[in-house]
């Protein structure tokens, strides 16, 4: 009785389903399907471009342009999750006019390709999207490499045409994913290539396939202008033509600090410092203990971001051996007056653990070069000035 019951609950849902994918508008003959794609924005969020699929019908007076990037701040806990790896992205429909206005006003280039999408085909890829968008489809956890607004527009278009379409995807680079965010960040946002960097873990080091390649919107239509699409009559190009409607200034960093000048000046400061400590033979540890300190939390960080979050590409994160954790509160353990008898084994510890920092200097375009070298100056005057501190009394 249970059995049926299930069969007959089953079937119900399929009829429903099928019911509702019949009430979708029927597209005409004259509708056209576009990616539409928009180049790197100032902010963070929009510093790697936008992907949308527009369907436009003028018979049915339909304008929908479809984005699998809508995120809001009015969420709870919006910054919490993103930290833990669950930020909910959603798709989002609106006319393709607005959003034109709206990134011409933002400094943004956009170009639109046409695709050679047969009338069954395009009904497909309408009915997929406007499925997507029903409301218990449209959010999706949204992963920057794997699952994003970009890659999620090809996931559609082979839905839409099944095994008429050959994409491979974006196949002029074998680049990783690190790599791919250091060509739009390094230069454009130096600051913020600097904090990825520092949070990314070694699966970011990991060579994009062609279709993981198409996480970045400039790569996906890249990816779309080399597919091709099988006929009846024959093989043709995936997309039938190409207009730039806007074509932006180049976005350059005006700023003199980017991070290799901040903590080059860093490094030179720190040697100057200890140069005049060692001198005038002074013993202080309060520059430590804010250098020190700093590197702890930004270990313990990194941690986190580790261990604690759902977020895969921050895992293997070898910048904890300079970021080493238990700096902070470990650093505030020693002062001119008391020294605990375990220090010095920390310090050859923490020695070995720089030694092998060095190895990870690649990671951040040699950005951590002179974060480096300020904590081995320091490790050095620590080490030369326990000498003149007096054991801590055991209890």
């Amino acid at each position: 009785m249970r059995i049926s019951k299930v069969l007959a609950l089953f079937v119900m849902l399929l009829v429903a389903q099928a019911a509702h994918a019949q009430s979708f508008a029927t597209l005409s003959r004259e509708a056209k399907v576009s990616l539409v794609t928009f180049g790197p924005g100032n902010e963070l969020y929009s510093g790697f471009g936008h992907s949308v699929l527009w369907i436009y019908d003028p018979v049915l007076r339909l304008d929908n342009a479809y984005s699998y990037g809508t995120f809001s701040f009015d969420q709870g806990n919006f910054y919490i999750n993103f930290m833990r790896g669950y930020l909910p992205y959603s798709i989002s429909v609106s006319p393709l006019g607005p959003q034109l206005e709206y990134y011409k006003a933002e400094n943004r280039s956009i170009s639109e390709q046409v695709l050679n999408l047969s009338q069954a085909q395009k009904q497909k890829l309408y009915t997929y999207l406007e499925t997507n968008y029903l409301p218990q489809n449209r959010i999706y956890p949204y992963k920057f490499f794997y699952d994003n607004c970009a890659s999620r527009l090809g996931v559609a278009l082979k839905e839409a045409c099944g095994d008429s379409l050959s994409y491979q995807g974006y196949t002029h680079e074998k680049l990783s994913f690190r790599q791919w965010i250091d060509r739009y960040a390094y230069k454009q946002n130096p600051w913020a290539d600097f904090g990825m960097d520092l949070a990314l873990g070694t699966p970011a080091d990991q060579i994009a396939t062609p279709v993981q390649a198409t996480f970045l919107p400039d790569n996906l239509a890249i990816a779309f202008a080399d597919a091709k699409l099988k006929t009846p009559s024959g093989t043709i190009p995936l997309v039938a033509a190409t207009n730039h409607y806007f074509e932006a200034e180049p976005i350059v960093y005006k700023g003199i600090f980017t991070p290799m000048v901040v903590f080059w000046l860093l490094a030179a400061v720190t040697l100057a410092f200890t140069y005049w400590q060692i001198s005038a033979k002074r013993i202080s540890f309060i520059y430590d203990k804010v250098l020190y300190g700093a590197a702890g939390i930004a270990g313990w960080i990194l941690a986190l971001l580790w261990f604690a979050t759902e977020h895969g590409d921050t895992k293997w994160n070898y910048d904890l051996l300079w970021a080493f954790p238990f700096w902070m509160p470990l650093i505030f353990f020693i002062s001119p007056r008391k020294k605990p008898a375990w220090f010095q084994f920390l310090l050859i510890f923490y020695g070995f653990l720089l030694l092998c920092a060095t190895a990870n200097v690649d990671k951040h375009n040699g950005v951590v070069i002179p974060i480096l070298l300020s904590l081995i100056i320091r490790l050095y005057y620590i080490n030369n000035s326990l000498s003149k501190i007096p054991q801590t009394e055991p209890a």
